[in-house]
């Protein structure tokens, strides 16, 4: 358990220094945005990242590194706009409560989050989305429009499907990070995305930790959990073998 707290550690520890991604800056309608790219090689399987609600922070930047250490080209996106990034709860309430109010909007942030990493180089035929909390109900709404990619996985993401919406055009295969002790995103949420998924008959993997309270894997925070974020990580690290192979 101690061999993915210490990496972190120096991760957080060397924020300005380590890695060899950079930002990049691209418009969805006339707005600015700006998410960051990295990647070990040219045409490299894509993990398409997606944000906590308090927007895109190190703690992608470092998740990103982590990945393209691995031989994945990793494109952590952008959905609130270049430079917001709240840090009060009712700012953190009001940018993801004006997306979850349009829908369609946030389809679009994440396909020109897609098209701004194919524009880098990275593989985008070869693709997992994955999100952490607010991040992980992005993919999910992703997943739901049909969007193909090879998989979906969330870690502690929101799991409810909005009235009118189905998992009846997803395709991929899924993965589902969830803690048993989550009071933000019930037990009921998880059983039931099992159904509709099993409903569908799409491939799905979904894993509750016990104890584990939301937001587990935030290093540094009073929620995280070792153990459930260094279960979750090896487990998404093979999944991403399995779905995508490494360069």
């Amino acid at each position: 358990m101690k061999s993915l707290l210490i990496l972190l550690t120096a991760l957080f520890t060397l924020a300005p220094l380590y890695g060899d991604g950079s930002a990049v800056e691209y418009t969805v309608g006339d707005a600015p945005y700006q998410g960051y790219y990295t990647s070990p090689a040219d045409n490299a399987p894509l993990v398409l990242l997606l944000h906590d609600w308090d927007g895109l922070t190190d703690y992608e930047i470092k998740r990103a590194e982590m990945l393209a250490d691995l031989g994945y080209a990793v494109f952590a996106a952008d959905l609130f706009g270049k430079g917001v990034r709240p840090t009060k709860v009712v700012d953190k309430r009001q940018h993801t409560g004006e997306l979850y109010q349009d829908r369609e909007k946030m389809r679009r942030l994440v396909r020109a989050a897609l098209e701004t990493a194919e524009n880098q180089g990275a593989d985008t035929t070869r693709t997992v989305v994955m999100g952490y909390c607010f991040g992980g109900a992005a993919v999910l709404e992703f997943a739901r429009a049909g969007a193909d990619m090879k998989g979906f996985v969330t870690f502690h993401g929101g799991l409810g499907t909005p009235e009118g919406q189905t998992y009846a055009n997803a395709k991929g295969q899924f993965l589902v990070f969830h803690g048993s002790a989550d009071t933000a995103i019930p037990l009921e949420d998880f059983a039931d995305l099992a159904r509709q998924l099993e409903s569908h008959d799409l491939s799905h993997e979904l894993v509750t930790y016990g104890g584990a309270p939301h937001a587990f894997t935030v290093y540094g925070s009073d929620r995280y959990h070792a153990e459930a974020d260094e279960r979750s990580w090896a487990r998404f690290t093979r999944f991403l073998e399995e779905t995508l192979g490494r360069e």
